[in-house]
């Protein structure tokens, strides 16, 4: 009996990491996404580097279909809020593809996007240069304490004065 248990506890642990993305994918989806949103809701460079780093964090942080649209995604949206523009954030809103990026159909991940870009090569804007060193971890918390631009945004008209780049210690624990 306890080998039942233990193997159905194998199984279902095996299930949910199978549902996981691995970092390399996610940071290849996060930028496609990221260059599409930067082209629509026409991004400055800087938030586009912002965007990209909570489009990861996101799909980082996705591990079964029920964080699809959970607390990961509210903390992105909570994010996006920040960092685009009140008009920008609008435009996003109505952008179902941008706004829910993710759909689990037939045990698997879809992503939204491809159904509007269906050229998975083509990019408009070159890579971010968190790109190649950002391992994810901000938090909302964070990009309200550490960020650093000038940009007006509609959310926020005071920007923050520090400019400390996250060690990748955030909701990841340094894992990744």
């Amino acid at each position: 009996m306890k080998k039942m248990i233990t193997l159905a506890m194998m199984m279902m642990a095996m299930t949910f990491t199978a549902n996981a993305m691995s970092y390399k994918t996610a940071k290849d989806k996060a930028l496609f996404l990221s260059d599409k949103m930067a082209y629509e809701l026409n991004l400055t460079s800087a938030q586009y580097e912002d965007v990209y780093e909570i489009n990861l964090d996101y799909l980082m942080s996705v591990n079964s279909r029920n964080d699809a649209y959970g607390t990961w995604w509210k903390r992105r949206n909570d994010d996006l809020k920040y960092v685009l523009t009140a008009h920008q954030y609008e435009k996003y809103l109505k952008l179902n593809y941008f706004y829910r990026p993710l759909t689990w159909e037939k045990c698997g991940w879809t992503f939204n996007v491809y159904s509007h870009y269906t050229n998975k090569n083509h990019f408009y804007k070159g890579r971010p240069n968190a790109y190649a060193n950002y391992k994810g971890g901000n938090s909302k918390k964070t990009w309200r304490t550490t960020k650093t631009d000038n940009r007006n945004l509609a959310h926020n008209t005071s920007p923050n004065t520090t400019n400390n780049r996250n060690n990748g210690s955030g909701h990841f624990g340094g894992r990744r």
